[in-house]
């Protein structure tokens, strides 16, 4: 059974889950150098924040198939190298929705109405009732910059308490703004119309210090900001800066640029703030959530099937991949008969330069970005020594200055959906195409001009000769001579008398002296022994 390493403190409920899966091993604080030790005898591994999977983890770990992060970020896992490696890593980008966006609310509320401070002088002994006036959120304007899940659920709450609603995000939709009672606007406008400002954006180059003194500065006098996204997001020091101006009315942090937060962080002794210690997704039902959520993608990459909410690869859900899973299985078959097919009589691969993948027909709700993935593992995964799937291959593809490009037509010939590769490479180009009958019935039904149909499956000898009388016979009696059995055979050809391609599949494997003859049989101009 798959062996699962569980390195941080998870939810009971998701360790049972992944007991199902494979053998689990719950390790608690394993020094960096520990878990270099270790990981190398694991399958799946199981992490939230406080374990560190660096590039020398990744690098022993030489069975991983699989890293789940419990929680929304990643910044704890060095997901380039994964990648690298072949890893898929995983979040669970919806199981602490509701909790972050509960938590983003309650600081707010905690803003306007001044409870933290009202509630330390309320213990030292104070009935300070005029000194903490506070505002209503009740008509006013907050901007809520990332309007995903969470920053959704934080306006759809903002909405119920009658506040206006500005938002950023590039890639959001307006009519589903508007459904909730928001705006799409530019992020200045947020910044210069915002009573309060929320963020809900991952950490990245294009949002790292986002808001610093020059954004502060446009800002409303008065202003308060929450954060319960990500540390660093916001320069601290400009932010404490404008705590201690006057010019922000307040702030609630969750997330800092260090955590746990050094002493020296000047966001301690700023006035006007709610600190708490990264609790967004700090509660019972967040927990279970993502402890579930990620066990369940764990199991399910281990069975051989694409997770839900992989970060360095395309998701898909159970009903995307009964669609998709026929197609994935032809672009790698396709991709593997390329390859072999580019190779010298000695095994030496030609250098491919291009691989252009068009999508002919209609292919209904298939992930066509899959599907050039699977390509492209099929055809390197024959060329190169090492691991090749559907994670790493566009990197490795880049790698190797392969030049991959993807098309589609809607335009439908003999078939309704239509897999057509061509792969450019030292000596040529070829074109291979596939095709679905039914719900998986995969076939090759074209190689160049030639038209056939084959089941890429098991070994098969590919000829170009000339279409004559005796060739065909002459390499069945060879084949009988030397006790391989015929499977099936396929001719295709031009013209009568032109040149012909034949496949023939065969039961048992061949030798190179028997391929050897094959090749002298008179009229035979190349052949080709391929395994799919």
């Amino acid at each position: 059974m798959p062996r699962i390493l569980v390195s941080d403190p998870i939810a009971e409920s998701g360790i049972e889950r992944l007991r199902l899966a494979g053998d689990v091993d719950v390790k608690l604080g394993l020094s960096p150098a520990e878990l270099v030790t270790v990981i190398g005898d694991y399958d799946a591994l199981a992490v939230r924040s406080e374990t560190k999977v660096t590039s020398d983890v990744l690098m022993a770990a030489s069975r991983l198939r699989i890293i789940g992060r419990a929680g929304v970020g990643v910044d704890n896992i060095d997901v380039q190298k994964a990648t690298e490696r072949g890893i898929v890593v995983v979040n669970s980008p919806e199981g602490n929705t509701l909790a972050a966006a509960e938590l983003t609310f309650s600081l707010i509320l905690a803003l306007a109405r001044n409870i933290s401070p009202a509630d330390a002088s309320m213990r030292a002994g104070r009935w300070d009732r005029k000194k903490y006036l506070g505002i209503e959120v009740y008509g006013k304007t907050l901007g809520v910059i990332g309007f995903g899940k969470i920053g959704m659920e934080v306006a759809s709450r903002a909405a119920a308490f009658g506040m206006k609603i500005l938002a950023y995000d590039p890639y959001a939709s307006a009519d589903r703004a508007r459904e909730i009672g928001a705006e799409i606007v530019e992020l200045d406008k947020i910044y210069t119309d915002s009573d309060f400002i929320t963020l809900h954006v991952p950490m990245n180059d294009n949002t790292r210090g986002m808001i610093g003194a020059e954004q502060i500065a446009k800002m409303k006098d008065g202003v308060r900001i929450v954060n319960c996204a990500r540390g660093g997001l916001i320069d601290e020091q400009a932010l404490t800066d404008g705590l201690v101006a006057g010019k922000v009315g307040g702030a609630g942090v969750d997330v800092f640029t260090s955590e746990p937060v050094k002493p020296e962080n000047p966001l301690l002794t700023a006035p006007n703030t709610v600190l708490t210690p990264h609790l967004g997704a700090s509660t019972e039902e967040a927990q279970v959530n993502v402890a579930i959520d990620i066990a369940d993608q764990i199991a399910e990459v281990l069975a051989g099937r694409p997770a839900r909410a992989a970060v360095n690869m395309p998701s898909m859900s159970a009903v995307d991949l009964a669609v998709a899973k026929p197609y994935i299985e032809l672009g790698e078959k396709i991709g593997s008969l390329h390859a072999q097919l580019a190779r010298e009589l000695n095994g030496e691969s030609l250098h491919i330069d291009q691989v252009e993948v068009s999508f002919q027909g209609d292919f209904g709700n298939v992930r066509q970005g899959t599907v050039v993935r699977s390509v492209m593992a099929g055809l390197l995964g024959s060329i190169l020594s090492e691991s090749v799937n559907l994670v790493n291959a566009p990197l490795l593809a880049a790698s190797r200055n392969v030049k991959v490009v993807e098309s589609s037509s809607h335009t439908t010939g003999e078939y309704q959906a239509e897999l057509v590769v061509k792969v450019t490479h030292g000596k040529g180009s070829r074109t291979i195409s596939g095709v679905v009958f039914g719900d998986s019935d995969i076939r090759i039904v074209h190689i160049d001009e030639y038209r056939v149909d084959l089941t890429p499956l098991g070994a098969m000898i590919l000829t170009r000769h000339t279409d004559k009388p005796g060739i065909i016979g002459a390499v069945g009696t060879l084949l009988g001579k030397n006790a391989i059995n015929i499977a099936g055979m396929n001719v295709g050809r031009k013209a009568i008398g032109g040149q012909a391609l034949m496949a023939l599949l065969v039961d048992e494997e061949i030798d190179s002296a028997l391929m050897t003859e094959i090749r002298g049989i008179s009229g035979m101009e190349t052949a080709q022994l391929v395994r799919l």
